[in-house]
């Protein structure tokens, strides 16, 4: 015998004692009551064999949709970005007051190129759109820093010396119900986006990707990209660094929305586009499109 000094303790170990004998006593009545009931005893073997095996087919169904993924040893920026060039990119969506549109038009107009041109900012304008279907009364800008993080941080330190773009800025806030923005890397396999001549409207095709599955995003496209030249209609494909995470962008260009109808109808009848599609359907947790008309400084026209 064991004897406890604590009463509380010795108290829950006589509690322990008697529950465990407590149900040694019922199992005990249970299974004599099954041995003497031959009815009861097979229903009790189908109720056990049904939960077993129920068990047994939800493990494998979750196997089944469960996708393995091999670990890597990079990031997949490292894996999907260019390396030759070094460019990050920030993409800007400003929802303007319905009345302050044109103002706010003008106001960028008069601003945003000598920032491009400006030899001094290793900074470039790489298009800028109003959009016409899709969110309304919003701006969409783009640009692009050559040299990575370090242009980006050269320009936002020289800007803020800039009173014109000080100016720019504190007038353009009074014009805004809200903004943000986002920094991206370049998918290797996209074009590099160039000024294009005009008239065009631009699709902006907005992904986001269900976490871990970029990488596959990345192959497929590499292989469809090839489907979508054809016509010269891609633009650029992005994906996020800072901002909304795995989030893809896919810039398109188009002549009108009939030529754009045209060309995506056309990209059904070619090898390997609805295979593409198949495949990366499931990797999307979200889709949004947006088509673009090019303000009156805007590189791409």
């Amino acid at each position: 015998m064991v004897t406890l000094k604590s009463k509380g303790v010795c108290l829950t170990v006589q509690k322990k004692i008697f529950k465990k004998f407590e149900f040694t006593k019922k199992r005990r009545d249970f299974i004599a009551l099954l041995k003497s009931n031959i009815t009861l005893k097979v229903i009790f073997f189908h109720i056990i064999h049904g939960l077993i095996y129920q068990k047994m087919s939800l493990s494998g169904l979750k196997s089944l949709f469960v996708r393995k993924v091999d670990p890597r040893k990079d990031a997949h920026s490292h894996l999907l970005a260019k390396k030759e060039d070094n460019n990050l990119y920030k993409i800007q969506f400003h929802n303007v007051k319905p009345e302050c549109l044109d103002a706010y038009n003008q106001l960028c107009e008069s601003v945003l190129p000598s920032i491009h041109t400006n030899p001094d900012y290793p900074c470039e304008l790489v298009g800028t759109w109003n959009t016409w279907y899709g969110e309304q009364d919003q701006a969409v800008h783009l640009w692009r820093y050559r040299g990575g993080y370090p242009a980006l941080t050269e320009v936002m330190n020289k800007l803020r010396q800039n009173k014109e773009f000080m100016d720019y800025r504190t007038e353009r806030g009074k014009m805004l119900l809200s903004r943000r923005n986002q920094l991206l890397l370049e998918f290797s396999f996209w074009n590099e986006p160039v000024p294009r001549s005009g008239p065009n409207i631009y699709e902006l095709r907005s992904y986001q990707l269900r976490p871990g599955t970029m990488i596959e995003w990345g192959n497929y496209w590499a292989r469809a990209i090839e489907i979508r030249q054809q016509n010269q209609e891609a633009v650029g494909g992005f994906f996020s660094q800072i901002g909304s995470l795995y989030q893809v962008h896919h810039l398109w260009a188009y002549k009108d929305l009939e030529s754009r109808e045209t060309i995506r109808n056309a990209a059904w009848h070619r090898d390997g586009w609805d295979e593409v599609v198949y495949y990366t359907v499931p990797l999307i947790q979200h889709m949004e499109s947006r088509i673009m008309i090019p303000m009156k400084t805007s590189p791409m026209k």
